[in-house]
């Protein structure tokens, strides 16, 4: 919808006698513009079939009265505030910031605002006061972006009559649940590096908590347990740059080590300067590989091979499966998961 600014209505103190000024009524647009007053109401809501010469002079008859539409009475009139609520767990985390914008985006182009509340621990009363919060807002459904094992718990539940979209959870059995697939995007890299002759794989996981983790890591030792390969203990990381370099500094001591999977991109970043600190060549020496496919992968030294996530496609997704809801129509609880590909870039190789 194109919003128009009108001219500043006179105050009381600009119309003579002091007396303020009557609003301007849907009905005097309709008066001025030679429409009907549904007529109005269809341009003011930015509803499909209006002519365009009968949408202008609607529009025209709105800014010469500084008419603006009263989205509070509409809201109660429908029942909707064409708001959709983003509870998450942190901003920090770029594959969080990067769903958080498609789902701005995709929400804007179905003419839904949204309302972000940041919660910091994932308990009870945290989620509880989240969605609290939210009601006062006046939100027509949430996203739940929860990247870590809450819903779980027994003890951990969203309120019942919410409309609501999980992501990044395996909830799927009680809600709607949009995700990456996890485990294919880590079988892909492994298997990428076995094929490329390396005889097994290290993996530096992400946090012990992160759902994103368990998938990608338990992909990576099932593909080496089918291929006969050994396991060795993932070294564990938080997601950052500075604790995949000191997962880095303690790979790149054991020579026997060729090929890395690490959990994220920022990972592998520091990954790939503990090797460089150490002399250990990439992809000559070592092979690495990421995941999330971030905007300044392919600017690495050298460029990151890496799994690709769909970000844009998962916010797309969670904002038409909460639509669904908003518009009452079925929304099965269930997991959706998005594709992942990988990205073969300048960091792995053959072993030498």
């Amino acid at each position: 919808m194109i919003t128009i600014e009108a001219p500043r209505l006179r105050a009381a103190s600009d119309v003579p006698g002091g007396r303020r000024k009557q609003r301007v009524s849907m009905a005097d647009v309709a008066r001025l513009a030679g429409v009907s007053s549904q007529t109005v109401s269809r341009v003011a809501n930015g509803a499909a079939g209006v002519v365009e010469t009968t949408r202008e002079q609607v529009l025209a008859a709105m800014s010469e009265l500084g008419y603006r539409p009263n989205s509070a009475a509409r809201s109660l009139r429908y029942g909707r505030f064409n708001t959709i609520g983003v509870i998450l767990f942190g901003l920090a985390s770029i594959g969080n910031s990067r769903t958080v914008e498609a789902i701005a985006t995709h929400a804007a182009a179905e003419g839904y605002a949204i309302t972000l509340i940041p919660v910091g621990a994932a308990t009870q009363d945290n989620v509880m006061g989240a969605f609290t919060r939210m009601g006062e807002l006046a939100v027509d459904g949430v996203i739940l972006i929860i990247e870590v094992h809450l819903l779980d718990a027994s003890a951990v539940a969203i309120p019942p009559g919410v409309h609501v979209v999980v992501v990044d959870s395996d909830a799927g059995d009680r809600y709607p649940v949009v995700d990456t697939d996890q485990a294919d995007g880590a079988r892909q890299a492994v298997r990428h590096l076995l094929e490329l002759g390396h005889r097994t794989v290290r993996h530096v996981a992400g946090p012990v908590e992160s759902y994103a983790a368990e998938r990608r890591a338990g992909a990576w030792r099932h593909v080496l347990e089918e291929a006969g390969r050994p396991v060795h203990t993932p070294e564990r990381g938080d997601w950052s740059a500075d604790s995949g370099y000191h997962a880095g500094l303690r790979l790149a001591a054991d020579p026997a080590c060729t090929a890395i999977f690490a959990a994220n991109d920022q990972m592998a970043l520091g990954v790939l300067r503990a090797l460089h600190e150490r002399g250990r060549r990439v992809p000559a020496d070592v092979s690495v590989v990421g995941f999330d496919d971030i905007a300044d992968a392919g600017s690495y030294l050298p460029p990151l091979t890496t799994v690709h996530q769909d970000f844009a496609e998962v916010g797309r997704r969670c904002v038409h499966a909460l639509l669904r809801q908003i518009h009452d129509e079925p929304a099965d609880a269930g997991t959706d998961l998005v594709a992942t590909r990988l990205v073969i870039r300048g960091s792995t190789a053959p072993p030498g």
